[in-house]
């Protein structure tokens, strides 16, 4: 018994070794010549690579600069109309109507929503009279407040309200990541994308819950939006770590940094630097792991740009 326990354990340290060996430059050097001895293919890195942020041994593609971000009603307008658009016709045009709106483009919803929320004293509640009505929005916002936020206000609706309410919340979340900037500069390009990936050290497949940005050590990191710094922190897996929450049930983090300038409970600005990029946690390369967390989970931030940077295989990616 002892003796297999002693065979598992070393089984156990080799497998440990060879993990942290494999995407090493000597690990690549001995993927690259054992692939070209049997004639097969490789997804080892080229060797320069590890040295220069992964800036070597890939062709250059065409650099597709993120749009700005949206302005915070525009945003908001777009929120409204993403929510919109999965209503059956009946119900978006008794909503239309209510509000005395005539379409559902980002650009008329917008101007509705700011007309109500500047009558009302805020967006939560503008928002709310736009799929509660204004009567209804109006009696939670004398009993909540008119700085009460969206949860504070819908307690004071009946259950009748739930699913109006439901679309309110939805399109404030939508309306605050459509107005989320980029976290590095234009130039960075997408090494793994979010979705279902093979794991590099696991093997299978298993959700990337981001994007991993190319950036070299040092790249200066700034918040994509105003928000709280909810954790600053470090572990093996992650690295130094930030996760930023912007409100609205939406957060966004940060992963694989060198060094973190803000610190857990500081409110930070849009625009603000909140880190150094770097190499930290389990990682292959260089790079930055951008996330952005919806209160239904992780989500493509792609998906809130108005271009979407091509992918190429170079640079670091998380493990």
């Amino acid at each position: 018994m002892r003796r297999a326990r002693i065979l598992l354990d070393l089984a156990l340290a080799g497998l440990a070794i060879w993990a942290a060996w494999y995407h090493t430059p000597a690990g690549a050097l001995v993927r690259v010549v054992s692939a070209q001895l049997f004639g097969t293919r490789t997804s080892a890195r080229p060797l320069l690579a590890y040295y220069s942020a992964g800036t070597q041994g890939a062709q250059s593609p065409e650099v597709i600069v993120p749009r700005p971000p949206l302005a915070p009603g525009a945003a908001l307008g777009a929120g409204a109309s993403a929510a919109m658009s999965r209503l059956a016709p009946a119900e978006r045009e008794r909503i239309l109507a209510r509000a005395h709106v005539r379409s559902t483009t980002p650009e008329q919803l917008s101007d509705a929503l700011a007309h109500l929320s500047s009558r009302l004293g805020s967006r939560e509640a503008g928002v709310l009279a736009f799929f509660c009505g204004d009567e209804a929005a109006r009696f939670a916002v004398e009993r909540a407040g008119r700085a009460a936020r969206l949860e504070d206000l819908a307690r004071e609706l009946p259950p009748s309200y739930e699913r109006s309410i439901s679309l309110a919340g939805e399109t404030l979340t939508l309306g605050t990541a459509y107005a989320l900037a980029w976290p590095v500069p234009p130039w960075a390009h997408v090494t793994s994308p979010f979705g279902m990936r093979e794991h590099p050290v696991l093997g299978g497949q298993r959700l990337h819950a981001g994007v991993d940005l190319d950036v070299p050590v040092g790249t200066e990191i700034h918040a994509v939006a105003p928000g709280i710094v909810r954790r600053a922190s470090e572990d093996s897996v992650s690295g130094l770590a930030l996760v930023i929450d912007h409100g609205s049930g939406v957060s966004t983090v940060y992963f694989h940094n060198e060094a973190l300038l803000v610190r857990k409970g500081d409110h930070v600005a849009q625009g603000q630097i909140v880190s150094r990029s770097g190499n930290s946690g389990r990682s292959t390369g260089p790079h930055l792991h951008y996330q952005l967390d919806l209160p239904s989970g992780p989500v493509d931030p792609l998906r809130f740009r108005a271009g979407h940077p091509q992918r190429v295989e170079r640079g670091g990616r998380d493990l």
